[in-house]
């Protein structure tokens, strides 16, 4: 098995909690998984990568992708399962990936599931699995599925296509290995899926070009883009900013990186109109935790990277003063930040 850069403690954990996923799985002839709503590459990536794994290794079991939407951006991995009949899920093992809470569950009927496996990397708010192996270090639930097949080699199965799906999770949720979470053993369970064959020309084709049309929304944007008195970046894609570029909800989204490398902006926020009464926010950060303020305001996630949901321009407004006044702390008690 190969180092992960734990205690000894942790470690004995987690061997544990991997061999409960794979005795379930193997006790199971029917294994449905699910993952969180707005799907990321990360969701995406976890959720096919282990299906096809288990696929690969288990033809005989009936394993299926039960989500009730999808992503535009990732549509190049391919599409999931029809939905289950009811009665289905009451003799189905279920396992919610990559999902923090249980709100966030794209498909809500997991939860008739016989069982349910929690398997993520979310810092643990929400406790709904039955079993659950939650690991906050990881950089990706990816990094989780591949450390999952590296435990198990000699029992489980994998090809290119399972390589794929888990190598554009773990690249896409670690900002392309940049963020704090990237360990050593990040970068060593990658090479093991790297030594697959991924083709990598096409796999970052399809996640990083942009067509003219985007440009010119981004160069838009820039426009936009507000700085508070201590730094905080921040921008609102309303409504009109949406249909003027003919924009997704995921499409407006992505403008939480444009703001990535302003220095002295530690914290950078997108909120989006999501044309049902909410705006979503996109929380970021450089060594600032904004985790904690993502969950005063509907949401939570990672201690540098979160989400949230308000419900008007006041409160959106009230949570770009809490932001301000955060990184304002921060930059007082702290040193060497750019």
């Amino acid at each position: 098995m190969l180092n992960y850069g734990i205690n000894y403690k942790e470690r004995k954990i987690m061997n544990e909690n991997m061999k409960i996923i794979l005795d379930k799985i193997k006790e199971y002839d029917r294994i449905f998984i699910f993952r969180h709503f707005r799907p990321d590459g990360d969701a995406i990536g976890s959720t096919k990568g282990l299906a096809r794994i288990l696929r690969l290794t288990f033809p005989e079991k009936d394993i299926r992708l039960l989500n009730d939407d999808f992503s535009d951006y990732l549509a190049f991995l391919g599409g999931e399962d029809e939905p289950a009949p009811d009665e289905d899920y009451a003799t189905a093992l279920g396992i919610v990936m990559d999902t923090g809470t249980a709100t966030r569950v794209s498909n809500q009927k997991y939860s008739l599931c016989k069982e349910i496996i929690k398997f993520d990397h979310h810092i643990p708010v929400d406790s709904y699995g039955d079993y659950e192996w939650v690991e906050e270090h990881r950089s990706s639930t990816c990094e989780m599925v591949a450390a999952f097949y590296n435990a198990f080699k000699d029992e489980l199965k994998i090809d290119k296509e399972a390589a794929t799906y888990i190598y554009t999770g773990m690249v896409t949720d670690s900002g392309r290995f940049r963020f704090r979470e990237v360990s050593p053993e990040t970068m060593r369970l990658a090479g093991s899926m790297l030594e697959l064959g991924i083709d990598t020309d096409a796999l970052y084709a399809n996640l990083y070009m942009k067509d003219f049309d985007s440009l010119k929304f981004e160069g838009y944007v820039y426009k936009k883009i507000k700085i508070s008195k201590n730094g905080v970046a921040s921008v609102y894609v309303d409504g009109a900013m949406k249909e003027k570029f003919s924009l997704t909800n995921e499409q407006a989204s992505s403008v939480v990186s444009y703001m990535e490398t302003i220095k002295g902006s530690l914290i950078w926020i997108a909120f989006i109109d999501s044309g049902d009464g909410s705006i979503r926010v996109r929380l970021r950060s450089r060594f600032v935790t904004v985790s904690e303020l993502g969950e005063r305001y509907n949401g939570g996630g990672h201690a540098c990277a979160a989400g949230a949901t308000v419900y008007s321009v006041a409160e959106m407004k009230k949570l770009l003063k809490e932001a301000d006044e955060l990184l304002k702390e921060y930059k007082e008690t702290h040193e060497g930040w750019l």
